[in-house]
């Protein structure tokens, strides 16, 4: 992969993409909903057996779940920071995982993302996804079929990344408001150089209201698929939004697009790109920063107008 036909990288490191920051590609969201329909299809118990509360088909949503996450988490991590199969090809900058034993509570920035992730992430993305699967086998969910309404049922589809961009946006500028920033949000914004297993290091509190997006479907009629679709979303998206590299090289002459310039740029700047840029949200409320020289000057007149108010 040549660095140099997919942006520059400036005197002190950064990579700059060669495109302003826009929406998201589309081919993750293809991704996403590939592993829900196979997850649907192959790796869920029958409506019957998640009737009862049972440990049996309750242990083996967890374990699937289990298996799904870590996979996931751990190609990404492996290929591009364990065995550094690019190199700082496409990187963000040039640094690496960081070692503080002052920023991060378990020494390491890997080590604190992974306790962050398992520890608390996974059980709470298990939870969401167990009790609502019982709703729906329950009947206490109104269960739309196919046959039931073929057109509303492709419609949830293609809205499903669309309520979870409403829904991350909403929610992440909540948790920058200075209070529950400091209480809660500070966990994951320890990590100002992201890397894959940091998209899902966050304080417990973040991961119940993070994971909550599948409520949706508790409300809208839907199916299983559609409930399992934002699920995995939920679960999958931080990994690209949080790889640290613009794209990802699958031969010397392929590469993928991660999108996550954006993101990264929250994690650098703070205050910008709050939404994961399936809508284009942040251009519609004013918090979007395109990477451009440009958007450096918007974003510093600003934070002085924020200084002069508050003065």
């Amino acid at each position: 992969m040549d660095e140099m036909a997919h942006g520059r990288r400036d005197p002190l490191g950064e990579w700059h993409p060669a495109h302003p920051v826009g929406l998201s590609p589309l081919l993750w969201n293809a991704v996403y909903l590939a592993v829900a329909g196979g997850v649907w299809l192959w790796a869920t118990p029958s409506r019957e057996a998640m009737a009862t509360w049972s440990p049996g088909w309750v242990a083996a949503v967890a374990l699937r779940d289990v298996v799904l996450l870590v996979g996931w988490y751990s190609l990404a991590h492996l290929r591009l920071f364990w065995s550094r199969s690019q190199g700082t090809r496409c990187k963000y900058n040039l640094r690496w995982p960081a070692v503080s034993a002052e920023r991060f509570a378990f020494g390491s920035q890997l080590r604190d993302n992974l306790v962050w992730t398992v520890a608390s992430g996974l059980p709470v993305w298990v939870a969401w996804e167990v009790v609502t699967l019982h709703l729906f086998a329950t009947g206490r969910i109104p269960w739309l079929g196919w046959a039931d309404n073929p057109v509303g049922f492709v419609a949830l589809l293609a809205v499903t990344p669309l309520w979870r961009e409403v829904h991350v946006y909403a929610v992440h500028r909540l948790l920058h408001w200075r209070p529950v920033f400091h209480a809660v949000h500070r966990v994951h914004h320890r990590n100002t150089n992201p890397v894959p297993w940091s998209g899902l290091a966050m304080h417990p509190l973040e991961h119940v209201v993070f994971f909550s997006a599948v409520v949706l479907h508790w409300i809208v009629p839907s199916h299983p698929l559609h409930a399992l679709y934002t699920s995995f979303h939920l679960m999958m998206a931080p990994v690209p939004g949080h790889a640290g590299f613009d794209r990802v090289a699958l031969t010397e002459s392929v590469s993928v697009p991660t999108g996550g310039y954006g993101h990264y740029l929250h994690h650098k700047l703070l205050d910008v790109n709050y939404g994961d840029g399936v809508l284009p949200l942040d251009r519609w409320f004013g918090s979007l920063h395109d990477g451009t020289p440009e958007a450096d000057a918007a974003l510093h007149r600003r934070r002085a107008g924020r200084a002069a108010r508050a003065a």
